[in-house]
């Protein structure tokens, strides 16, 4: 593993980064990079980003929006918080699995003498509170895992940013959020600075790592894939199409909605949104059950036939189904 250091406090850049060394970089020894932003909402892949933030907050509080290229839901960071990221090449494998990316960073919580541990399908906590959500991209035989810290991130900003707009709903949120999650720098035997908790973190994680510096041709291709990309519109907000079908459920892989545009009995257009996990090319398999008549058998034929549970996160076929019809 090779440390690719990064600067940067802008969650955009560093996203076009991860995507830099995934597209341009050898991976064969893989990279890790350890990194935090300035206040910022990042939304998971396949949400609908207007329906997860409180727009007014954000425009007042210049929060930055930006969508990531993995699944999962809608998180606030800001220089309080740290994000590392992991981008390895593991020819042959191909499903989402969190605990090696994970570990580590409870390995040196630990010699911290924070007591953190793994819950759920993606959390890691501290006395069952939430300090760190994660995610994962896959593209072939490679994989893009990243994931938070807060160590003192703003709770009630975090509340805020996130909230509808309504005062009563946002301070029985900042109390519930209390309650679940938590900062990394109250469990800290030694207190210490943000800034200081970086370089106890990568004193345990940069053992016997190499560290790339980015040579000004890099940042150049970098901030190329900034600009076209994690900078646009299209990408953080996209076109919201009108639709007459939506179901929503809960299901083990997390949140699935499924919005549908039905014409003349047959999909003309179809999305999934949700804080769940898939696999690269779900745009390209949603396109395929365009034209599909909207009957039950013929969606589930149409499913089976584009292998559509492939794609999801432990999402079945007849959850995914069930969120169609």
């Amino acid at each position: 593993m090779i440390y690719l250091k990064s600067e940067s406090d802008d969650a955009n850049f560093n996203f076009a980064l991860e995507k830099y060394a995934m597209d341009a970089l050898d991976i064969a020894d893989g990279y890790f990079i350890f990194w935090r932003t300035t206040p910022t909402l990042m939304v998971g892949r396949y949400q609908n980003t207007l329906q997860e933030i409180n727009m007014p907050y954000a425009k007042a509080h210049n929060i930055n929006i930006v969508r990531r290229i993995t699944g999962g839901g809608t998180i606030y960071t800001d220089q309080n918080g740290w994000q590392f990221s992991f981008i390895s090449k593991k020819p042959g494998e191909s499903r989402i699995e969190f605990e090696t990316y994970t570990q580590p960073i409870l390995d040196v919580l630990l010699s911290l003498g924070v007591d953190a541990q793994r819950s759920g399908r993606n959390d890691l906590v501290i006395g069952g509170r939430k300090f760190s959500g994660n995610a994962q991209y896959m593209r072939k035989d490679l994989t893009l895992h990243h994931g938070s810290l807060l160590f003192d991130t703003d709770l009630e900003a975090l509340v805020r940013a996130l909230s509808v707009d309504d005062e009563k709903i946002i301070s029985k949120g900042i109390q519930s959020v209390r309650q679940r999650v938590t900062n990394i720098a109250e469990h800290l035997q030694t207190k210490m600075t943000s800034l200081e908790f970086k370089e106890a973190m990568l004193g345990g994680l940069l053992k016997g790592m190499e560290t790339y510096d980015l040579s000004q041709k890099d940042i150049e291709h970098v901030m190329e894939i900034k600009r076209t990309q994690f900078d646009t519109w299209e990408w953080n907000f996209g076109k919201n199409p009108k639709f007459n079908r939506t179901k929503e459920k809960r299901f083990a892989g997390g949140k699935l909605c499924v919005q549908a545009f039905v014409e003349s009995g047959k999909i003309a257009d179809i999305r999934f949104f949700g804080d769940f996990f898939a696999k690269e090319g779900i745009e390209e398999m949603a396109k395929k059950l365009v034209g599909c008549p909207y009957k039950e058998e013929d969606i589930k034929k149409a499913l089976q036939d584009c292998g559509a549970q492939d794609y999801f996160y432990n999402i079945t076929l007849e959850e995914i189904l069930s969120c169609i019809i």
